[in-house]
């Protein structure tokens, strides 16, 4: 952090001391304003629900600039890591800094490539539970359960046990995904194969069976390695930070990451994508298309309770730069699986044109994000949307892992301890209970 010849000074009208505080500037992005010190000096905590105003830590892994609409990984733009590099480049950058040549690339493919299978009695665990179960209520508990089978990479201290985790996790993350999938289906599980790309691999063991070969379509594995690349990391998110929180008190790292596929649960964070499915499916049932009408009505009326899913977003304050991208894919697949009138489809991109030219949504930069196009992308694909959130904890583990990484060999890293703003019961005397 660099240190600016500018302070900050707080001041109080009680008649208190002032307080100098210092500014640090970021390489890009707004300066912070350094208050490690105002408790011991004022007795006093600020007040930010959400921290939405406070930075909890320095990184160099991902930055977002939400009113230009751009998104760096390691100072690279979404843009072009999407264009020219596949997946596991972009888990090799943010793991390690850079983008890997040719070797390095070969290398590191190979390395994940072989810690894809897993113990075979995670298949026993994986059987405790319904089959009806939730894919993100098994991932959390597969994620979690690998510190019981991989004894030596689980101390967080140690940088070889993080960088074998980390490989663990990127490798078996496709077939931990798969195998809730074939489990929910009742299908038997496929094994990895080592000759395909990792996003080919992912296909293969979700929609292949014993009966006969499957060859992967190279349009549908490609917009599956885009998915996984547009979802690698997101900044300072809720899970993102649920990881660095759990990861501080020194827990292993299958248990922070396990803590991130819980908080990415949520229907406003990975579910995202799930409930906007969910409302395109019933805007169908409501009479698709010839509804359409109606169904905004709904949207802008303040007394009802319809939200639109899918878009706008909380950081992005213009186009999503990935929703852009997300966009090409999802007609490029759309055009080769020939689902251009499958009636979910059209009525996606019926909403889709309402929303970039009508004023209400225009005025409030609510465009399509990165969630309403992925949606759509797997459900042509034919993923069912319980698995959406499943697949976006799979491609989001390298950013937690990097993230976690970054945290633990931070000098400054201390545990996390939010503090909070008491306004309960004062000290008070229990009185016995005949008096109560």
């Amino acid at each position: 952090m660099n240190p600016s010849d500018v302070k900050a000074t707080l001041s109080f009208s009680d008649g208190s001391p002032s307080m100098d505080l210092p500014i640090f500037k970021g390489s890009v992005g707004p300066d912070v304003i350094d208050i490690r010190k105002l408790y011991g000096q004022t007795g006093k905590f600020t007040y930010d629900p959400g921290f939405l105003s406070t930075a909890s830590c320095n990184s160099k892994i991902t930055y977002i600039d939400g009113d230009k609409g751009e998104l760096l990984y390691r100072g690279y733009p979404i843009e072009q890591l999407a264009v020219g590099c596949d997946y596991l480049e972009t888990c090799y950058l943010l793991l390690k800094g850079e983008l890997p040549n040719v070797s390095q690339k070969e290398e590191f493919t190979k390395l994940v490539t072989n810690h894809t299978m897993v113990n075979e009695q995670m298949q026993f665990f994986l059987r405790g539970f319904r089959r009806d179960a939730h894919p993100m209520a098994i991932m959390t508990g597969l994620v979690g359960g690998m510190s019981a089978f991989y004894h030596d990479s689980t101390d967080i201290n140690n940088p070889e046990h993080r960088e074998i985790a980390a490989i663990r996790l990127i490798g078996k993350m496709p077939t931990l995904v798969a195998m809730a999938y074939k489990y929910s289906v009742g299908q038997p599980f496929i094994y990895p194969k080592n000759d395909l790309s990792y996003a080919g691999n992912f296909m293969r063991m979700m929609f292949a069976t014993p009966c006969e070969e499957y060859v992967p379509n190279d349009v549908l594995v490609r917009a599956m390695d885009r998915i996984f690349i547009l979802h690698a990391d997101h900044e300072q998110n809720a899970s993102t930070s649920t990881v660095r929180l759990c990861g501080s008190s020194g827990t292993n790292p299958f248990a922070a990451i396990a803590a991130g596929v819980a908080c990415l649960w949520g229907p406003a964070h990975g579910g995202a994508n799930e409930a906007a499915l969910t409302m395109l499916e019933d805007v169908q049932k409501m009479g698709g298309v010839e509804k359409i009408g109606e169904f905004i009505k709904q949207v802008k009326d303040k007394n009802s309770n319809v939200k639109l899913m899918g878009f706008g977003h909380r950081v992005y304050k213009n186009y999503d730069p990935r929703a852009k991208l997300m966009r090409e894919t999802c007609h490029e697949v759309l055009s080769a699986l020939g689902q251009n009138n499958d009636p979910i489809l059209k009525l996606a991109m019926a909403l889709e044109k309402i929303a970039l030219e009508d004023e209400y949504f225009v005025s409030r930069k609510l465009y399509p994000n990165v969630d309403f196009y992925s949606g759509i992308v797997q459900r042509a694909m034919g993923i069912p949307v319980s698995l959406f959130t499943a697949i976006f904890a799979l491609a989001r583990t390298v950013g937690w892992i990097a993230q976690l990484n970054e945290m633990i060999s931070d000098p400054e890293y201390k545990i996390g301890r939010p503090r909070q703003l008491f306004n309960g019961a004062a000290a008070r005397t229990v009185r016995p209970i005949n008096e109560r």
